[in-house]
């Protein structure tokens, strides 16, 4: 019996050290954001902020706010442009079975290899002659691209497993294939749809390719780009870097605790069948 207690407590051992390596970064952001400037070059380093200041999180209240507000509305407009055309396209993917829909699913995978910066140079040529250049529902086009075909295929693969008994049920009572789309699909696809909100918030959240490229004159920028402005005009002020950086991060955090059950749902949904 004390053999296994060993195995057990040295895997144990090995993913506590292998988390804390991963998680070490993080910690070394909180800690330089607390820490004053003059400790900086400290040698050696400080591991804990002596004397710490809060200056880097004033700086963030002083001149992030605007772009984080930005950044806020960018994502959550993706997610809403990103569920409006994924979740119909899963379902006629899913349930209706147009001709060409294999094919169909092949293009929205191989949309997903396709380099940011490529499409970021097409959006550019195309919002340029548009007009639409460093605004936000631009930004908001041009970030739904990358999860518009990663929600297809979770809302493809999740739907496919709803009972058909459920579906043919939903035609006898009269509904078509709108109502049960709307009465019957979406409500038991909260899984789904939380996984893939999550997820186009998040890539929304720290884009950076197509904010540069599309959005970097604009008067309303993301974090991303106040970020980045920020490192240029101020490179020697590493704590409100760095506390910018943590502010950023709380709400993909409080995010992905939150949701990190119906995404675990949502993500393994299809890959098993009965």
């Amino acid at each position: 019996m004390r053999q296994p207690t060993r195995r057990t407590w040295w895997k144990t051992g090995v993913g506590l050290a292998l988390t804390a390596l991963m998680l070490f970064p993080v910690y070394w952001m909180i800690n330089v954001s607390f820490t004053r400037d003059r400790d900086m070059r400290a040698d050696p380093p400080h591991l804990f902020p002596v004397d710490g200041t809060l200056e880097g999180y004033r700086a963030v209240l002083d001149q992030q706010l605007p772009y984080l507000g930005t950044s806020l509305l960018v994502g959550l407009g993706t997610v809403a442009l990103t569920v409006a055309l994924a979740a119909p396209a899963g379902y006629a993917l899913a349930k209706l079975r147009p001709a060409g829909g294999g094919a169909l699913s092949f293009v929205l995978l191989v949309a997903q290899m396709i380099p940011g910066i490529i499409m970021a140079m097409g959006f550019y040529a195309i919002y340029l002659h548009l007009g639409v250049l460093n605004s936000v529902p631009g930004l908001i086009l041009a970030d739904s691209t990358i999860a518009v075909p990663f929600g297809v295929l979770i809302f493809t693969a999740f739907m496919s497993g709803i009972p058909e008994e459920l579906m043919q049920a939903a035609v006898v009572d009269g509904a078509g294939r709108l109502r049960t789309f709307w009465s019957v699909v979406l409500p038991v696809s909260r899984n789904s749809i939380v996984t893939v909100s999550l997820f186009a918030f998040l890539w929304a959240w720290s884009d950076f390719v197509f904010a540069s490229t599309l959005d970097g004159g604009g008067e309303h920028q993301p974090i991303t780009l106040g970020i980045y402005q920020y490192i240029g005009n101020n490179n020697q002020q590493w704590n409100a870097i760095m506390a910018t950086a943590v502010v950023a991060s709380i709400p993909a955090t409080i995010l992905l605790v939150l949701a990190q059950r119906y995404v675990a749902a949502g993500v393994t949904a299809g890959a098993v069948k009965d």
